[in-house]
């Protein structure tokens, strides 16, 4: 850590608080740049996967349904409410997942949380700084 030069000049504190608020402003816009290209990688991936999975899944859920309706049929419950029972059930099932879905979604909100969090200690330390050096040009006054 660098020592402190009480001896410079008014100029030269302005110089160093604008050159060095400038280096935090660049430093917490590249920090904010990489955590939200990494949150919206992980977004885009997420539901890349999520798709895939269901062009996949509905055929396979289709025929699986049939097959229900069949055996309901086989056990002498009469077709029309076979196919009633499997889709009330199927019906009931989607709604319960895409009332999780939704809630998961809102949850994962793409905001740079570390980069707020960072600039709030930074602020904290500006204060701090700006305290301490306060008393300390009264003190040499």
């Amino acid at each position: 850590m660098a020592m402190a030069d009480y001896n410079r000049s008014i100029p030269e504190l302005l110089a160093d608080v604008v050159s060095s608020f400038s280096l935090l402003v660049r430093k917490e816009t590249q920090l904010a740049r990489v955590e939200m290209s990494e949150k919206l990688g992980d977004l885009t991936l997420g539901i890349g996967l999520l798709v895939g999975g269901a062009v996949l899944l509905i055929p396979a859920l289709v025929v699986l349904l049939q097959s229900a309706v069949t055996a309901l049929v086989d056990a002498k419950i009469p077709l029309v409410w076979s196919a009633l029972i499997v889709g009330g059930a199927t019906l009931l099932a989607g709604l319960v997942l895409g009332a999780m879905g939704v809630g998961r979604l809102k949850a994962a909100r793409p905001v740079p949380t570390r980069t707020i969090a960072q600039l709030e200690r930074d602020a904290e330390v500006v204060k701090h700084q700006v305290r301490s050096d306060y008393g300390t040009a009264e003190r040499t006054a």
